[in-house]
């Protein structure tokens, strides 16, 4: 690694993009010796993203405002954590940092909102900063904070392994899709609930070994849908967690049903442990119109809807 010159001038602003993620694909298929799940997904950055920006400080303070309050600014927060982390890395303790989050992405959602964000303060930081940190080790700092933070970091198509931190890139697409997502804001799922539901309901089907876990990949790999995807044969979406989630929030299935009811929709699934849901679209013309068309049903619902074009790219710093 090398490092130029850290500097503790107040006055420099680096901003930075941290966009949301969907699920096209998120199959569990059994428990790690770590006791985590082990995981075969397809995810996907989509134009919904929060915005991060940071100062430097001059008395080696790290600090974290958002502009919503319901939002935990302490340590427990992954902008704060990876703060942190980056800094210890880097040797040099001296460094701080004003850091103010502008939220966008629903919290709770399953969208990965807070693993973009810790996922683009390593990046925000790495350039505030000057420390030169490749991305290999960025996404390595990543994956000790949070199992989605590497792809947040890469962003775009990407499959994703292991605690879904085992990345191999897609083939980009010739013509963006695009997603109506839809979320209730008073509800939140738990995604270690989640895991531990399924774990509850399903554990007789797991797979155990590494043999069947790689044919499992090796399937999701040679899948017609993907390399490229493509609107004329589009993703058939799948969620394991959809199957343990839908069943016991009713705001999840009650948000499915409206999106299922969306002319020229491809297909319909929930993105994560939930509770969002999203309906794709060949196109972002084809997404908005159809929001427009159902957004008093969505609103009467007491539902937050977005439409949202795919993003071909993760974290990025704004010019």
């Amino acid at each position: 690694m090398s490092i130029s010159n850290p500097s503790a001038a107040s006055g420099h602003l680096v901003s930075v993009s941290a966009p949301a993620k969907i699920n096209l694909h998120l199959e569990v298929l059994g428990l790690r010796s770590d006791g985590f799940h082990e995981l075969a997904m397809v995810m996907q950055s989509i134009e919904l993203a929060d915005q991060l920006h940071f100062r430097n400080t001059a008395d080696g303070t790290i600090s974290l405002r958002c502009d919503d309050a319901s939002l935990s600014t302490a340590g427990d927060n992954l902008i704060v954590r990876a703060a942190h982390l980056l800094r210890e890395r880097s040797g040099f303790s001296e460094l701080g940092a004003a850091i103010e989050l502008q939220k966008r992405i629903p919290i709770g959602a399953g969208l990965a909102g807070g693993s973009s964000d810790g996922a683009a303060t390593l990046v925000g930081l790495n350039g505030l900063w000057n420390l030169n940190f490749s991305q290999r080790q960025l996404e390595g700092f990543a994956a000790e904070l949070g199992s989605d933070m590497p792809f947040c970091l890469a962003g775009g198509s990407q499959l994703c392994f292991g605690r879904g931190e085992r990345l191999e890139s897609l083939q980009a697409m010739k013509a963006s899709m695009a997603v109506v997502l839809v979320k209730d804001p008073s509800v939140s799922v738990s995604t270690p609930w989640a895991y531990g539901r399924c774990k509850e309901l399903f554990s007789s089907r797991y797979l155990s070994q590494e043999s069947d876990f790689e044919q499992r990949r090796q399937q999701l790999r040679e899948s017609s849908w993907l390399n490229p995807m493509r609107a004329d044969n589009p993703p058939p979406l799948r969620n394991d967690l959809q199957e343990v989630v839908a069943p016991e929030v009713s705001a999840v299935q009650t948000t499915l049903k409206l999106l299922t009811d969306l002319p020229g929709s491809l297909a319909v699934a929930m993105s994560g442990s939930g509770p969002s849901c999203f309906a794709l679209f060949a196109d972002f013309a084809s997404a908005q119109a159809a929001l427009q068309l159902q957004q008093p049903a969505f609103a009467a619902a007491g539902l937050s809807s977005w439409c949202c074009a795919f993003r071909c790219e993760g974290i990025k710093l704004e010019a």
